[in-house]
């Protein structure tokens, strides 16, 4: 036998609904109004779900009044079946109009496999059973038994259920006009009928369902007499029992319990551990299975641009300021430098962040980083840091000092560039007492030309080399992608045979590649950028950060 006959996980949505409607066994469904409510459903056993009309005008935060559209609705029950794989019955209330508007409705139903839809024989725009029932005007029959027939002709599939709701009980009506109004609906094609009461107890659902006698599934909604044991609708043939809005009722009192804590106390704290965690959320939201698909289906995609800043240092030039924590850890504009840096290297797409610390690093307070240590950080320099980080390397990262500021599109152009290696050199006159590493490139920079094709050729620590001024200064920040990844690692290990390895810095590191005939090309910017080397910088730092973007 096929699962498709035998209800077994590869049955459709429609078929489970009606083989739970014919069931012997008494069966079960529970209330949803969103996509997290029904998952939750789902999860917890339940076969199938309840979209709610109440529910779901309830978290729109408008009345049981049709005031929610139904093809807001039906937007909604998207997201609910797409993210479950029980079937969803509908509370369609009257069908959202005449027949022609349920012909509609059962087609837009059946394209988001939702598995059926219960419609009630009252008056559009329909009103809550339990506001003024009695006073309810109930539908033509006629006209309801036409609206159930449109509805049954026009769906596709034939699994799929329509039940009709009698609410001649609600309204003040006795059995005997339920059930002529029962069996009319019945003989009209409803595969189930779905009889309503709002009493405390019982009593009237249950002489109806003697009186019905299994003529067709009877559904119900114990949500006045929940004190019923259930064995009673068990013994009463009943087949399907709907809880109808438990999951929203509980979600209101709880959500004003946190907000009226959360007032009172103006803090998070008496409540966190009361609440849902954020990974909780996350799990419920599918974030495991966006990850695992980002494996399958990205994985030809280029390894994502990571960040290596150096950040060992103590900062000489900060006197006692740097007492007790290192120079990235001062603060700039209210955050430390440090911050501002990562936040940066976030903002364009660089989230893999290694920093090396060295000095105090146990004061380096930022997050979104991995931690490095730099053990031997006050006998050597950046090459000894940047060795640090091997195990950090990749195809294509950037590698910065962690002292630099910058405008944002200097980092956005520079991870844009296909160059196997790339400086960043600013073509500014460099300011009196500026630090070393003056740039000295193939050609000087054209401000008329964009992206012009330029070499370094040396960085040294004088602005004038064999009688020729530098063509700027490199400000601390270059890249390796693909091939000068190799390249990196082969200078890294041909520099380590050096005596003075310990003392040398990165303008040794590309110096080397120069003259080991790597091409390192030069991405030139005209200021924009900042480096904190003096008290007299912080100021000027404070200033920068807060126009930076």
């Amino acid at each position: 036998m096929s699962d498709r006959n035998s209800g077994g996980p590869a049955a459709r949505k429609t078929t489970r609904l009606r083989q739970m409607l014919q069931s012997s066994e008494l069966e079960f469904i529970l209330e949803a109004h969103n996509g997290i409510s029904a998952r939750i459903v789902e999860e917890a056993g339940f076969k199938g779900i309840w979209a709610s009309g109440l529910a779901i005008s309830a978290q729109f935060g408008v009345r049981d009044n049709n005031e929610a559209s139904w093809t807001q609705v039906v937007d909604v029950l998207e997201f609910m079946s797409d993210v479950t794989s029980i079937p969803i019955l509908l509370d369609g209330d009257t069908g959202y109009g005449n027949f022609n508007n349920m012909r509609r409705l059962v087609r837009k139903l059946e394209q988001r496999d939702v598995a059926g839809v219960c419609i009630e024989d009252k008056i559009f725009p329909k009103t809550n059973s339990f506001i003024g029932g009695e006073r309810q005007p109930l539908a033509d029959v006629n006209e309801f038994c036409g609206k159930i027939a449109a509805g049954k002709d026009s769906q596709i599939d034939d699994d799929f259920s329509i039940v009709a709701r009698v609410e001649a009980l609600i309204a003040g009506w006795d059995i005997a006009e339920a059930l002529r109004r029962g069996e009319a609906y019945r003989q009209a094609g409803a595969d189930a009928i779905l009889i309503h009461s709002k009493l405390s107890r019982p009593d009237q659902i249950l002489e109806f369902a003697r009186e019905w006698a299994n003529r067709s599934p009877l559904v119900i909604v114990p949500t006045k007499y929940y004190s019923t044991p259930t064995e009673a609708f068990r013994r009463a043939k009943i087949s399907l029992v709907i809880w109808a809005n438990h999951m929203i009722r509980s979600a209101v009192s709880t959500m004003q319990s946190t907000a009226r804590q959360i007032y009172a106390a103006e803090s998070l704290a008496d409540v966190e551990d009361k609440v849902a965690s954020v990974d909780e959320i996350f799990r419920l939201q599918g974030a495991d299975e966006l990850e695992a698909a980002e494996e399958r289906y990205l994985s030809s995609r280029r390894e994502e641009t990571r960040a290596i800043v150096l950040a060992a240092s103590r900062g000489e030039g900060f006197a006692s300021l740097t007492d007790d924590r290192p120079k990235v850890m001062l603060p700039i504009a209210g955050k430390p430098l440090l911050r501002h840096l990562v936040d940066k290297l976030k903002k364009r797409g660089l989230d893999d962040i290694t920093v090396v610390a060295g000095y105090k690093a146990e004061a380096i307070d930022v997050q979104g980083i991995k931690l490095l240590v730099n053990a031997a950080h006050d006998t050597t320099g950046e090459l000894a840091s940047l060795a640090c980080a091997r195990t950090a390397f990749s195809d294509d990262m950037v590698v910065i000092y962690g002292d630099v500021l910058f405008r944002s599109y200097i980092l956005r152009d520079l991870v844009e560039s296909d160059a196997a290696v790339m400086v960043v050199v600013d073509s500014n006159e460099p300011a009196s007492g500026s630090a070393a590493d003056f740039a000295y490139c193939d050609e000087a920079d054209d401000r008329s030309t964009w992206g012009q094709a330029v070499r370094l050729q040396r960085i040294a620590a004088s602005g004038t080399l064999d009688g020729r001024a530098a063509d700027g200064r490199w400000i601390g920040m270059v890249r390796f992608k693909g091939e000068g990844l190799a390249w990196l690692e082969a200078a890294l290990d041909a520099l380590r045979g050096r005596a003075d390895f310990a003392q040398l810095g990165l303008p040794d590191l590309l110096n080397h590649l120069v003259a080991d005939q790597k091409p390192v090309h030069v991405w030139y910017v005209h200021g924009h950028w900042l480096d904190v080397n003096s008290v007299q910088d912080l100021e000027q730092a404070g200033n920068f950060a807060a126009g930076s973007n």
